[in-house]
């Protein structure tokens, strides 16, 4: 199970540099319901989500760099690239910055996982946060490989 609250991002915090960095390309070979791949620096993950917004279902099975490889021109949409900080939080959480890439910048979104349904909804955002859009589907990726900026 997934539990994540999503913000968009205004400005980026400084010092990023500071904070471990992933590579990420991703695309969707279907949006209801999700089914991603992903390729994270050298590993690969074929990903499934159910429908949802802050909690949700979410399986990550393993893919050989061949597999990705064979299903990367099968998706649908863009394929988004992108960016993520993984920058602490206390007490116990990360952030997980995202800056997109591509037909995606300057868009510039942080996601925060949770246990439970209640610490999702209890928590505060930092001030460098912007809006909440946890409940908007417009920030979904799959939504966004499909319409881009719109």
């Amino acid at each position: 199970m997934e539990i994540e609250r999503k913000f968009l991002i205004p400005s980026l915090p400084g010092h990023l540099e500071e904070f471990p960095c992933l590579t990420i390309e991703q695309g969707y070979l279907c949006r209801e319901p999700v089914v991603r791949i992903r390729r994270q620096e050298e590993e690969y993950f074929l990903t499934y989500k159910s429908k949802g917004l802050m909690v949700r279902e979410e399986y990550n099975l393993p893919l050989t760099k061949e597999a990705y490889l064979h299903l990367r021109p099968k998706a649908d949409g863009i394929l988004i690239a992108k960016k993520r900080y993984l920058i602490p939080l206390a007490p116990c959480y990360t952030i997980e910055l995202d800056i997109f890439e591509g037909e995606l910048a300057p868009l510039v979104l942080a996601e925060v996982e949770f246990t439970t349904e209640a610490e999702a909804k209890a928590f505060v955002p930092p001030e460098w946060f912007g809006e909440d859009v946890t409940y908007s589907n417009t920030y979904h990726n799959s939504v966004l490989s499909a319409r881009g900026l719109k």
